[in-house]
């Protein structure tokens, strides 16, 4: 019944966001947008999130090798690309993080140490997206003319580095209570490895230029879908409103994110002075694009010899 439930409400969630970002909107607008079309730029749309998953996957396994929890490049891939699968499928934004700690802990690498990975390298990426967030906020603040819209930037901004930067203070504290209090010694694991991934000599540099290019990367497949539908907003109007709106659907209150990012990016562009419908054609194409990809590494999951074991276990771990 719990299981039932959380699902439902996803489902009234997104549903409901997405009511009451079409419901001003203007539907003969959007049909002379689609119309448009060019599957020129949506294709090179799906390469560029190809890309963007081999991109997290190698950041993955260098995080994965600090946690004991080993993976190839190959691996990392293809586990990520079921990921996006299941995260296209399963009720939350972040159903494809549990089929992943799934698939880990099957190599041998046990429960903990697949956690780990998985959850590191989740919080390296929000701490990327919010640096990224915070150094524009400068020409965000500057693009947005409403003062609602500036305070609500400001806040998501600052929200997500203090988040970040709490979590990474965590990690050199050294009370004792931390690291043997069951809520916090796993959280106080985690912030740990994400210190040596962060900051260490030889993975540090490198685990930076991955995550910043993960999250540039969803900025030009934005704009592939703007010039699909030759909307006018240029690459630096979306470089400063796509990571808000990426760090905002990272709720798991949604189904993938649908409702959550078209209502967001509706209102994004409307506060940038851009076009409400030009905001929500370039979310629903965003949330195609990634759902074709997801389709793709359903391919993956269908052919690889992991997808007869035992699927319920994933749905199961996706409510723990």
């Amino acid at each position: 019944m719990r299981k039932f439930l959380i699902l439902t409400a996803r489902i009234a969630v997104s549903l409901a966001l997405l009511y009451l970002a079409l419901r001003g909107i203007n539907f003969a607008a959007i049909e002379t947008r689609l119309s448009q079309i060019n599957v020129g730029w949506i294709a090179l749309a799906v390469l560029v999130t190809l890309f963007q998953i081999l991109l997290g996957a190698l950041r993955w396994r260098d995080i994965s090798d600090l946690c004991d929890a080993p993976l190839t490049d190959l691996l990392a891939f293809r586990y990520n690309m079921i990921g996006a699968f299941f995260n296209q499928t399963l009720p939350s934004s972040i159903g494809g993080d549990a089929v992943r700690l799934w698939l880990v802990q099957r190599t041998g690498a046990g429960w903990r140490t697949a956690t780990y990975s998985i959850l590191t390298d989740r919080a390296v990426g929000l701490i990327a997206l919010a640096l990224i967030i915070v150094a524009s906020l400068p020409w965000s603040y500057g693009l947005i003319a409403d003062g609602k819209g500036r305070l609500a930037l400001v806040f998501v901004d600052f929200a997500a580095l203090l988040g970040g930067l709490g979590f990474l203070v965590l990690g050199h504290l050294q009370w004792r209570w931390l690291t043997t209090w069951w809520p916090t010694k796993h959280l106080h694991a985690c912030s740990v490895i994400a210190n040596q991934v962060i900051f260490g000599r030889t993975t540090g540099p490198k685990i930076a230029v991955l995550s910043l290019s993960v999250h540039v990367l969803a900025v030009v497949i934005a704009w592939c879908a703007v010039r699909a539908i030759a909307a006018p907003a240029d690459f630096e109007q979306l470089f400063l409103l796509i990571p808000p709106i990426m760090l905002i659907t990272m709720m798991p209150i949604s189904i993938a994110g649908w409702g959550v990012r078209e209502a967001t990016m509706m209102v994004a562009f409307g506060y940038a002075g851009l076009a409400q419908t030009d905001g929500t054609v370039v979310s629903i194409l965003f949330g195609l694009i990634y759902f074709v990809v997801g389709g793709l590494g359903g391919l993956v999951w269908i052919v690889s010899a992991e997808s007869g074991s035992r699927t319920v276990e994933i749905a199961a771990a996706t409510d723990n």
